[in-house]
């Protein structure tokens, strides 16, 4: 059973997180995405973490894709490329600004050979003004789109990461959805167009739906933001971590119950919702305090029993074997030819009707140039030619 963007060629000029995984996620769905490297390949082929000459951060940002290696410094690389595009929807790359116009792959270059191309250009901090054309990592998004004082707590503490890549992977979430929507618009419309987005606008949007508030109505915004709790909703345990949020009345009492503290309801500061949002340091450490002396599965049984919403703090490791990882089918597990077999999550939308269960390992480098020019109508004489110039490049073990 085909995906449903099955019939949907993407041109993938990629590399490192953002772009990568946004056009993994249109391969997961059945597009047809060939990933145009430079002779050196995508740098996250020779990150950390590794085995047989194969990074995982590559293996899990670029399965069901194929490789072409194409030298877009060379005139007849260049052409290739062109090429290939007459045969494409979708183009997507992640360049700093203006870098793709230099190389002459810009925009306007390429829709006057597809001229209902979706062209896409992920970038940063934005394509103008003053960091445009920063160097730019996942920390320093999160540092400017104020995401590490939102994790902090408050202004007044010190600021922190978030301890994954949320700028890198959110954009590609955020990519991959307008690329469908601009397919979309394609289909009723008959035209293509440009699609711009950058890492900084994509987390600042993000914020905006839960952590802005103090920043939303204009002449009343905060000066400093507080911390809305001294601590996290993760509570220490007799033999652990566990983690409880109450929200309704019945949490309320519930928790009151598991814990056999009936002073909860009858305490003042917590009669209802608004209270206890009011007097939530105050409630916390009491629930603290209660859950410390609890044991993790012992007080977590008595939880759920009782319907108030918790659940324990799994380490990686623990969350990979846990039974409602297993229930879902969460991960699956695939075997590369050169790199073994393979643990990876699956996509997490599941289609009814167009599912798209077929996983191809991600590629080495070049694994598909021949491949890829063969169907694009170049014959083995001129692909040989084409090799020998230094234009293209086959399959390179890692």
């Amino acid at each position: 059973m085909q995906g449903p963007l099955e019939g949907v060629r993407v041109l993938d000029l990629t590399s490192m997180i953002s772009g990568p995984l946004c056009t993994m996620m249109l391969a997961d769905q059945g597009a047809d995405v060939v990933k145009i490297e430079s002779p050196h390949g995508d740098h996250s082929r020779r990150v950390a973490t590794r085995r047989n000459g194969f990074s995982a951060s590559f293996l899990n940002n670029n399965r069901n894709k194929r490789s072409v290696v194409i030298n877009l410094k060379q005139a007849d690389g260049l052409e290739v490329l062109k090429t290939l595009v007459k045969d494409t929807d979708v183009f997507v790359q992640n360049f700093r600004p203006g870098v793709a116009e230099r190389l002459g792959i810009g925009e306007q270059a390429l829709r006057a050979i597809k001229p209902d191309l979706i062209y896409v250009s992920i970038c940063g901090f934005g394509f103008e003004g003053p960091y445009a054309q920063k160097p730019v990592f996942d920390p320093l998004i999160q540092a400017v789109s104020g995401l590490t004082t939102v994790q902090a707590g408050s202004d007044q503490q010190r600021p922190r990461l978030v301890r994954t890549i949320v700028p890198d992977k959110l954009t590609a979430i955020q990519t991959s959805q307008a690329i469908t929507a601009a397919l979309y618009a394609r289909l009723k419309h008959g035209t293509g167009q440009h699609i711009s987005i950058s890492m900084l606008d994509t987390i600042v949007y993000f914020l905006w739906s839960s952590d802005m508030g103090g920043h939303t109505f204009i002449g009343d915004e905060l000066e400093q933001e507080t911390a809305q709790s001294y601590i996290d909703l993760v509570y220490e345990t007799a033999d652990g971590y566990i983690s409880v949020a109450v929200v309704a009345d019945k949490d309320w009492k519930g928790l009151s119950l598991a814990l056999q503290r009936p002073d909860f309801l009858s305490d003042e500061r917590f009669k209802n919702a608004t209270l206890r949002e009011e007097n939530k340091d105050a409630r916390t450490r009491l629930t603290q305090e209660a859950l410390r002396h609890c044991k993790s599965t012992e007080i977590l049984k008595r939880l759920e029993d009782l319907d108030v919403p918790s659940a324990p703090v799994l380490t990686r490791r623990e969350m990979i074997r846990h039974p409602q990882i297993q229930s879902n089918q969460t991960l699956l597990e695939v075997n590369h030819p050169v790199a073994g077999r393979l643990r990876q999550a699956r996509q997490p939308a599941r289609f009814s009707s167009s599912g798209h269960n077929t996983v191809s390992p991600a590629p080495v480098l070049g694994q598909h140039t021949r491949e890829v020019l063969q169907q694009a109508g170049f014959d083995d004489t001129a692909i040989d030619t084409l090799l020998q110039a230094g234009a293209l490049a086959e399959a390179t073990p890692p």
